[in-house]
Order: structure tokens, then sequence, then C-alpha cells
């Protein structure tokens, strides 16, 4: 399997809604209710990334993972309220990938668009992804917030990331 990173085109919020959507379910899976994990649908998902796309397509960086003509993964990206500080704020990787390496380039891709200073929001009970990204140089900071997820409240803990070159 050869896989091609590449800035996202007008076509592939719809796709990136749907992985999104699958990847959540199946990384989520024993942290929420089947109905949280089942809250919206993939087309509704990339209704969502269409719109927040379009609105932040000059400011944010949305890349696709693409193997053989199928999207099986992406990242997004961009300023936060705090200046000087870049937000991962989605890596997400097709359900069927996970381990094989995708996540690993698309992290490798996104780290020298973060600039100096980067944060992401993880979620507390998602050990797989904590240890992704704490083996990738992010550190819990500390901060902490809840995110609903359906029905349900998601105890999200941000890492930070500083770099050193």
């Amino acid at each position: 399997m050869t896989v091609l990173l590449r800035p996202a085109v007008e076509a592939d919020p719809p796709a990136v809604g749907a992985l999104h959507f699958r990847s959540r379910r199946s990384a989520y899976a024993g942290l929420f209710s089947p109905e949280a994990l089942n809250h919206g649908s993939p087309t509704a998902l990339g209704e969502w990334w269409a719109e927040r796309w379009r609105w932040e397509r000059e400011t944010h960086r949305l890349t696709v993972a693409d193997a053989d003509g199928e999207l099986v993964g992406f990242t997004y990206l961009g300023p936060t309220p705090d200046p000087g500080v870049t937000e991962l704020y989605a890596i997400h990787v097709a359900p069927e990938r996970v381990g094989r390496g995708v996540g690993r380039l698309l992290m490798l891709d996104a780290l020298p668009h973060l600039g100096a200073r980067a944060v992401l929001w993880v979620l507390d009970g998602n050990t797989r992804a904590r240890r992704f990204y704490e083996r990738g140089g992010w550190v819990p900071d500390g901060a902490t917030r809840d995110q609903p997820m359906g029905s349900e409240t998601a105890r999200q803990l941000r890492y930070s990331r500083t770099r050193t070159d």
C-alpha cells in the first residue's frame, strides 16, 4: 500500500466526514455508549467538515492520506486564540489502517507546520492516542476541558509540544 499525503481539495470533506465518523466510533468504543458513538451520521459530519473548511481554508491546513484513491486518514491544524500557538485539531485514521504507519506519516507531515508552540486535545481515557502522542514528544500540560459527545460529556486533556530546533 502506497500512502500519498496531499492538501485537501474541494471534493474531500464528505470523505473526511465519513472517515472521521468511523474513526471516532472505533477509537472511542468502550469510552462512550453506542448511542453517543452513533450521534450524527457520516453524511452530517461530511457536511460539517465542508462548512468548516470553507470558512477556515485560508488559515487552517487539512491534509489527507490517500491510499490508491481511498482516503485513509487526515489531519487538521490551525491557529488558536493564543498568539503564537498552533493546534492540531484532528488526526484520524481509518480503523482498518490503525497501526500501519498512516498516523505516524500524518504526524510527521504536520509537525513542521505547527510552529514553535503547539497544542492538541485528547480524550482522557483514550490511552492508545495518548501513547501515540507521547511517543511523538507531546506532553500533558495540566489543562482539561469537558466537551459534549452526543448526550454524554467527554473529559479531554491538553497536550503541548515545543519545537526546539
